[in-house]
């Protein structure tokens, strides 16, 4: 019997009958095959091989095994932040015996709950959510169904639940400082009209750096997006400020915006670094390219995915473990695009 000849699927029954062995037998070679003689796995896997069985893994699931299978949702898969969470997860799962199956939001709540209904109903073992937006009902749904999750990259202020992110206002701190330390008296924030937490607390960390500095001013600039689309849009709004209170250090929330920004600037006449020192603050590698290479925030995305799977891996094995909060601290990595200014 073979799937592809155009038949039914071979079923465990079909699989035992074909070795000469119990079902029970059966299920032993593909769950416990430790437990099994050798000669006996090579007769159920050599009938295996020759039906095309295939073990349904969900419907092993519905009658009350243990799930193998880890749900990993992130906001946005073009940005390189959520692949290194994605990356850094598989590494640890995959050492734990665990399988990986990653979902991307496409920066859409609607496609996030979506994406989190189809882990929960495939009775995923537990949740890895890399969200932008307040996640706090969709984990209380999952929670009343029995799901498991750890938050990656978002806090909520006294969760249930256990949560690994960086520490994005000190992501802000460290952009600004760095700008400041460089000589520039005149910061512009680049960000979006909506509240995105990220955002926010980058926000706070710059405005923490200038109001210690008490000799630099802040102009908040509001644009589109966070791609290239909205750092074009800021990058035309500073071009036409005059030259005399147009800012000289930009601090863009994301990288692929200060990209954008540079080739605007360049492209009217205005130098970075000569006149305007710019950089970004999640180290997106799409955005590393061009002449000028862009000053950025490491944010160790790697490490948040890792530690995010070994938080909830450990839940899963001791679901009396009380939730957890680590905190990831970022590292300043300096580019030619906030080499000097031009005095």
């Amino acid at each position: 019997m073979n799937p592809r000849a155009g038949g039914r699927l071979p079923s465990m029954n079909d699989v035992a009958r074909e070795a000469g062995v119990s079902l029970g037998t059966v299920s032993n070679v593909l769950n416990k095959p430790q437990g099994c003689r050798p000669e006996t796995v090579e007769r159920v896997q050599a009938a295996i091989t020759r039906l095309g069985f295939v073990r349904n893994l969900n419907a092993r699931s519905l009658v009350g095994a243990t799930s193998h299978t880890i749900g990993l949702n992130v906001f946005d898969l073009s940005n390189s932040l959520f692949v290194d969470i994605a990356r850094g997860a598989q590494a640890t799962i995959r050492e734990r015996g665990h399988q990986l199956v990653i979902t991307d939001s496409d920066t859409d709540q609607r496609q996030q709950r979506e994406h989190l209904d189809y882990f929960d109903e495939t009775r995923v073992a537990g949740i890895l959510l890399a969200p932008q937006f307040d996640p706090d009902d969709d984990i209380d749904r999952l929670g009343s169904h029995g799901r498991r999750v750890v938050v990656l990259n978002h806090d909520t202020p006294g969760a249930s639940w256990s949560t690994v992110l960086v520490d994005n206002e000190h992501v802000g701190y460290l952009a600004a400082s760095h700008l400041i330390g460089r000589g520039c008296r005149r910061l512009a924030f680049v960000g979006v009209p909506e509240s995105l937490q990220p955002a926010d607390e980058r926000r706070r960390g710059v405005a923490r750096a200038v109001a210690e500095s008490q000799a630099v001013d802040l102009l908040d600039i509001k644009t589109s997006d966070l791609q290239i689309a909205g750092g074009i849009v800021a990058g035309r709004q500073l071009l036409a400020m005059d030259p005399q209170l147009r800012p000289d250090g930009v601090v863009c929330v994301a990288d692929l915006t200060g990209m954008a920004i540079i080739q605007v600037l360049a492209a009217g006449g205005v130098p970075v670094p000569g006149e305007v020192l710019v950089m970004g603050c999640d180290a997106n590698i799409n955005a590393w390219g061009g002449p000028v290479t862009l000053t950025t925030v490491a944010q160790h995305g790697d490490e948040m995915g890792s530690v995010g799977a070994q938080i909830l891996l450990d839940e899963l094995a001791d679901p009396t473990r009380p939730p957890t909060r680590h905190v990831i601290r970022p590292e300043l990595i300096e580019r030619s695009s906030t080499a000097a200014l031009a005095r």
